[in-house]
């Protein structure tokens, strides 16, 4: 059954937009959505002091959400089972979910990641979008989610000196030749990509909207930095292009059907049309200080 408020089917679009003091910009997606829901990304909660997360929270109850989105960077590998079961407990409300690259720091994406898939399995609000399958928004709209990767296929990773954190604190990269971490990279972009082609296709057959949320811009143009798209040096480690070509082929297949994407990772909003019927959304933020990135409401 859709996830539904009420008697809201019967709305004509969905409208994204928030309180003034949040979000200074708005737009209206071509879709409906009948209920509020909220999106959230880059938290980094490991970074906020105890009082102030509980305000946040706080603040996201005198929203009026049904359910929010939460793209990821949550915290770190210890800390991010702790800062979800705090989200749940202060927001009691469904919370649809991937996981970021943060959330691996000073772990395994492995066991970050059964341990996310137990925890969510158990809880009455947590959902991890890729143990969830495609979630039924309305009659017209479903949610589909994956963490996503950066695939390192995107500008020039082999004349990049950038090196993240990821690659020293990450089980899986950490100790890697740059061509080892390059098909490492290459391989968690796929799984990505595989997952996602599988998840779209199967909602396609049921809803004319498809929401996604991931971590990772899948394009070039919604890679951004500070209002323009990252270059040669950091594209590689900010964008999936795997997960990219995979949605676009199945969006130009489908011209009815429309898709909008909702990521983040670069820490730096923006928009991108990169079809008629598919529109990327990249979050911005700030270490210490989460918010709320839009809300998608009935206009």
């Amino acid at each position: 059954m859709p996830l539904t408020k009420g008697s809201a089917l019967g709305a004509s679009r969905l409208k994204a937009g928030c309180s003034q003091d949040w979000l200074p910009h708005t737009s209206v997606l071509p879709y409906t959505v009948g209920l509020r829901i909220g999106w959230l990304t880059d938290l980094h909660l490991n970074f906020v002091p105890p009082r102030k997360r509980a305000a946040f929270y706080s603040k996201l109850r005198r929203q009026r959400l049904d359910a929010v989105l939460l793209g990821g960077d949550v915290g770190e590998a210890g800390s991010v089972t702790q800062l979800l079961a705090e989200i749940e407990n202060g927001l009691k409300m469904p919370i649809y979910f991937v996981l970021g690259n943060h959330d691996f720091y000073g772990g395994s994406i492995a066991a970050v990641r059964d341990a996310v898939k137990r925890q969510a399995a158990a809880s009455p609000w947590l959902r991890w979008l890729p143990a969830s399958g495609v979630v039924p928004l309305t009659a017209t709209t479903a949610l589909v989610g994956h963490d996503s990767w950066a695939d390192g296929r995107l500008g020039d990773f082999f004349r990049s000196e950038v090196l993240l954190n990821d690659y020293l604190l990450i089980a899986e990269l950490r100790g890697r030749k740059k061509k080892e971490r390059y098909a490492q990279l290459n391989a968690l972009g796929d799984e990505a990509a595989e997952f996602l082609e599988g998840r779209t296709r199967e909602a396609l057959a049921g809803w004319r909207n498809i929401l996604v949320l991931t971590h990772v811009p899948p394009f070039r143009e919604s890679c951004w930095h500070e209002g323009r798209i990252s270059d040669d040096d950091y594209l590689p480690h900010f964008a999936c292009r795997a997960v990219g070509d995979r949605l676009a082929a199945i969006m130009r297949d489908h011209p009815d059907k429309t898709m909008t994407v909702l990521c983040g990772h670069t820490h730096s909003p923006g928009s991108a049309r990169i079809l008629d019927n598919l529109t990327v959304f990249t979050g911005r933020a700030e270490y210490g200080e989460p918010e709320l990135q839009r809300v998608f409401e009935l206009e």
